[in-house]
């Protein structure tokens, strides 16, 4: 009796041990900040927001099971590339300019892209560091470099995050440009994150869905998307979004993370349709549809939005899903094929100019 009374009270010490850890972990500044002041009433005002937390539009229901989701992890499929996978560097020198008029794209690999649009340059997700983690001696790895280093990247005028998910939202990334005076545009809840990091106040700009704000004489609008967040567990705590970007002349729309839904058409009725849509392609599985599109699903989104061209992102980079590797450029192009929708499949780092012709190469395949 004894001995299971020293036993019980060791196992309640450990157990509280490792609940003092944890908690100390969570405090650490990767993590994000707290949700307070008059950001946390406006996020609390969101139409978004019900319940102690934001919520999709019906909300989203998971049915996900631990035994089919083991089912789907030991499956036999190549998630990784059997080959190097094909990078065009970039020259540090071309941020030294100003944006130059147009509408450009750089494929940095995953959901990151670089864009110049009207004379402004912007980066979506920008993740640069090794891995899409809290921590860079473990988690998701690169596959590829990424085209620039990212103590290489400078004079970037705006930054838009989708959601705050590590893989979406780098810390390193968002400090670095911050320095630069690059100006961050997110979902409500997010902000408290770019604060603990140090991103000063007047380059943070958080936006519920439908609100826009302007730089440079061009329009940064914050779209709906079907997802959800949460920076230390899924919680709903911030706002996930798209985003429309429209100049003078030209427009671009970015998918963030979503589930195939209703809000393609109604961005396209308030908004018009785009010239470029990036719209994620990868990460994907049959429970996963409500949240993460399929490759079909994504050329139906473009249709939705009425788009000249897509350039598909959010595949290549992290080993985040269950499908093989080159599936998600596969399955794309073959439905963009039957739709009829104009698709460019750069490889990363590889530019992209709008209006000029370009020709796929299956640089995907060994």
């Amino acid at each position: 009796m004894h001995r299971t009374v020293q036993f019980l009270k060791w196992l309640t010490g450990l157990a509280a041990l490792l609940a003092l850890l944890t908690w100390g972990v969570l405090q650490l500044p990767t993590f994000g900040g707290p949700f307070e002041g008059a950001g946390l009433q406006r996020m609390q005002q969101s139409p978004q927001f019900q319940h102690g937390r934001f919520e999709n539009t019906p909300p989203y229901v998971s049915d996900m099971s631990l035994a089919r989701e083991l089912h789907d992890y030991l499956g036999e499929q190549v998630r990784e590339p059997t080959f190097e996978v094909p990078v065009v560097k970039m020259r540090a020198d071309q941020l030294n300019a100003p944006a130059t008029p147009g509408l450009r794209a750089w494929w940095l690999g995953h959901a990151s892209v670089l864009i110049e649009l009207d004379g402004v340059r912007i980066l979506t997700d920008p993740v640069l560091s090794l891995r899409a983690s809290p921590f860079q001696w473990i988690g998701p790895k690169r596959l590829h470099p990424a085209p620039l280093p990212l103590e290489q990247w400078k004079n970037i005028d705006a930054v838009v995050i989708s959601h705050d998910h590590f893989d979406h939202l780098d810390m390193d990334t968002i400090r670095h440009l911050a320095q630069g005076g690059t100006h961050i545009y997110a979902g409500l809840g997010i902000g408290a994150h770019l604060a603990r990091w140090g991103v000063p106040a007047a380059q943070i700009h958080e936006m519920d869905w439908w609100e826009q704000a302007n730089i440079k004489g061009v329009t940064i609008h914050c779209t709906p998307a079907r997802h959800y967040s949460g920076r230390t567990r899924m919680d709903n705590s911030t706002l996930w979004a798209s985003w429309m970007v429209k100049g003078p002349r030209h427009s671009m729309y970015y998918s963030g993370d979503t589930g195939y839904a209703g809000h393609f058409k109604a961005i396209r009725e308030k908004l018009g349709a785009p010239q470029l849509a990036l719209v994620k392609v990868g990460a994907y599985g049959d429970t996963w549809m409500d949240i993460h599109m399929n490759p079909e699903s994504a050329v139906q989104a473009v249709q939705d939005l009425g788009a000249t061209t897509l350039l598909p992102v959010h595949w290549a980079t992290f080993n985040l899903a269950y499908h093989d590797w080159a599936e998600p450029a596969v399955r794309t192009l073959a439905a963009a094929q039957a739709a009829g929708v104009q698709t460019v499949l750069p490889r990363v780092g590889e530019p992209f100019v709008f209006g000029q012709p370009f020709i796929n190469q299956p640089w995907y395949r060994p």
